[in-house]
């Protein structure tokens, strides 16, 4: 499993122009169960991604296509770990 946290690097007004493009994107990786959860964080200075039955290569591919990649708007963290101890509600997202 991973988290992906994204750091935004350009001002609100260019995400904002591209921020539907992004949703867009994914829903795609949603639709594959490759995504599980994501937000906006607080304050508004970029996101976090959570991703399960992917690589870390593969994942990295699949956040170069995210148009906040492509237009080089947000710079992405990408870390691996192992769920040990979880709520019972969340054991269907593991592998």
């Amino acid at each position: 499993m991973f988290v992906v946290s994204l750091r935004y690097l350009k001002p609100l007004e260019e995400i904002d122009r591209h921020l539907q493009a992004h949703r867009e994107f994914l829903a795609r990786y949603y639709d594959e169960n490759v995504f599980i959860c994501s937000g906006g964080r607080k304050p508004r200075t970029g996101g976090i991604i959570l991703a399960r039955g992917v690589s870390r290569e593969r994942l990295a591919e699949l956040l170069r296509e995210d148009p906040f990649s492509v237009h080089g708007l947000a710079e992405y963290e990408i870390a691996e770990f192992t769920p040990t101890k979880y709520a019972e509600a969340f054991a269907c997202f593991l592998e």
